[in-house]
């Protein structure tokens, strides 16, 4: 029952008054271990490489990728999840260094694990890092190629487990894709291994930034619009979301975030299930250059918008914010 508030018995402000009250009565709440911080990796020994298009972003090699998961986990960040940027030589039109057992991202996993055994890695289970032509599957023609990708993406899901991988997070939005890991997962003893389904990925272009970090932004041939899904569409998301549980995820990922906060309180309030969504690196930017250029309180516009995740009924949040983020929560 929803009550109606009549003046003066009842003034809306009284909670608003004093700081403690505000704190008191908040509906949602953000602490580091809702954050999951996305880290780009780079070959090299002690490289620190800035992403242009994402102020205050950088790749790092595999060392500087460990001091940055020592100091998430510090911070109480739970998880970190890594993408590659892979040298142009090692980019074929099948992708093949998705499934090479000693890549960047499994040479990257290894480290981390040793150094920082109780932290969280997910790894992403795509191929647009991998591939000449920067979809994130195989080309059949023009066409990406649903049941032909699979194969390729278990190869890939098994290597990063082996190398310590946590979290198997299929990004590629191929059909039928989270059961053929699973499946995969249970018949080479990974039956604990965790899978985060990215399932509601929007045909979105907020993830401009992104492409760049990782380097297939140049190599993209066409759009992703056959197998990522419309921004026009809400229902469908949840036919995704169901076919993903159905098929063995433990948990679902929207992204992008907050032009899809509808999505993230469907999703939660229909299924029940851990549902993370995706600050993208759009999102990100857009804040970021509103900040450089003196139109938004920075650490508020942040504070604000993932919050607003929390508000939506998200359970996690991964965003380029999560150490500035935490580092506000814990002073």
């Amino acid at each position: 029952m929803v009550l109606t508030p009549t003046f003066p018995a009842h003034r809306m402000r009284r909670l608003r008054r004093r700081a403690w009250t505000r704190a008191l009565v908040a509906e949602s709440t953000l602490a580091p271990s809702d954050l999951i911080w996305p880290l780009f990796l780079i070959d090299g020994a002690n490289k620190r490489q800035p992403v242009a298009s994402m102020p205050g972003v950088e790749r790092l090699s595999t060392e500087l990728a460990v001091a940055a998961a020592e100091e998430a986990a510090k911070l109480g960040i739970p998880a970190i999840a890594l993408f590659p940027y892979t040298d142009e030589k090692l980019k074929t039109t099948d992708g093949r260094e998705a499934i090479n057992p000693d890549n960047l991202v499994c040479r990257a996993v290894r480290a981390i694990k040793k150094a920082v055994p109780d932290i969280g890695i997910m790894c992403d289970v795509a191929l647009d890092p991998y591939t000449s032509h920067g979809h994130d599957g195989l080309l059949v023609g023009n066409y990406v190629a649903n049941d032909e990708t699979i194969e390729v993406l278990v190869k890939q899901a098994l290597v990063q487990v082996e190398a310590g991988c946590d979290i198997i997070a299929p990004s590629d939005m191929m059909d039928g894709r989270v059961g053929a890991i699973r499946n995969a997962m249970e018949k080479h003893g990974h039956k604990d291994t965790l899978i985060l389904a990215y399932a509601a990925k929007y045909a979105s272009a907020f993830y401009g930034p992104f492409r760049d970090a990782v380097g297939s932004a140049k190599a993209l041939q066409g759009d992703k619009r056959t197998y990522q899904m419309d921004p026009a569409n809400s229902d469908e998301a949840l036919r995704e979301v169901a076919a993903d549980i159905a098929e063995g995820a433990d948990m679902v990922m929207v992204k992008p975030g907050m032009p899809y906060l509808d999505i993230v309180a469907r999703v939660k309030r229909e299924f029940g299930v851990p549902t993370l969504v995706y600050q993208v690196s759009g999102e990100y930017t857009m804040l970021k250059a509103a900040v450089e250029k003196g139109w938004l309180d920075g650490e508020r516009a942040m504070m604000e918008s993932l919050i607003a995740f929390k508000r939506a009924g998200a359970d996690a949040i991964l965003t380029y914010f999560a150490r500035d983020a935490a580092r506000m929560l814990q002073a």
